[in-house]
């Protein structure tokens, strides 16, 4: 039995994010905070912390006896499952979240028929999730089996099971290429691309070689009066 639960992002800065997960106070690696902390005090009593050493890989370090395992968190209008990963991940970036509101809202613009948004990078599915709460037909593409599977649940859980929503687990370049071809067109395109990554077949993403390329090609899938095009990278 899952408990919905409470997330926030409480404070951040020296290249650390200090979160509220239900009631624990969990602190992990944020790269782009090169500011101070706004409220050092607020960084008292953690629970868990997630620390990254030089190579990528890092462990996680429990302070208290208190429990950090899989539930159910409302997350801005979503509801969304939160685990630890072996990454330091939770199944969630929380800067995405205010953005979820207005994929909803953008995603209603069409009144004659649903919207056909395809997001890219896809993860855990909030903006997936997200865009289907707003009416639109979604194409769901991540490179990992795993994160697509967590994504089903997190429809689940928002009573999308029976959405129109395709999940595949494919190279983003791969599938976008292979779209064109098709002639495929889609009204709102979303993507959050990492700055490193491998697709199912060991394919190599880099983000200052292939993003340039990835946008050229988007061009070419949305329809003349396209509704939108969300492109983040949160690292």
């Amino acid at each position: 039995m899952h408990t919905e639960l409470s997330y926030k992002v409480l404070d951040c800065g020296e290249f650390k994010k200090l979160e509220q997960v239900g009631d624990l106070k969990i602190v992990r690696p944020a790269a782009s905070a090169i500011w101070h902390k706004k409220d050092p005090r607020l960084w008292q009593d953690i629970d868990w912390e997630f620390e990254r050493n030089p190579k990528g890989q890092g462990k996680w370090h429990n302070y208290t006896k208190k429990e950090f395992s899989e539930s159910i968190f409302n997350c801005g209008p979503l509801k969304m499952y939160l685990k630890p990963t072996p990454f330091g991940h939770m199944g969630l970036f929380a800067e995405q979240i205010p953005y979820w509101q207005k994929i909803i809202k953008m995603s209603k613009m069409q009144s004659h028929r649903p919207l056909k948004v395809l997001n890219l990078f896809a993860y855990t599915g909030g903006s997936s999730i997200a865009a289907a709460l707003g009416g639109a037909e979604v194409v769901h593409v991540d490179a990992s089996k795993t994160s697509v599977d967590w994504a089903k649940e997190n429809a689940k859980i928002n009573q999308l099971e029976d959405a129109a929503i395709r999940w595949l687990v494919d190279d983003v370049m791969v599938f976008v290429k292979r779209e064109v071809r098709r002639g495929s067109k889609y009204d709102g395109i979303i993507l959050d691309p990492p700055s490193y990554g491998r697709g199912p077949k060991n394919q190599l993403w880099k983000i200052e070689e292939d993003l340039p390329l990835l946008v050229e090609n988007l061009q070419n899938l949305l329809v003349d009066n396209f509704e939108f095009l969300h492109l983040s990278a949160h690292t």
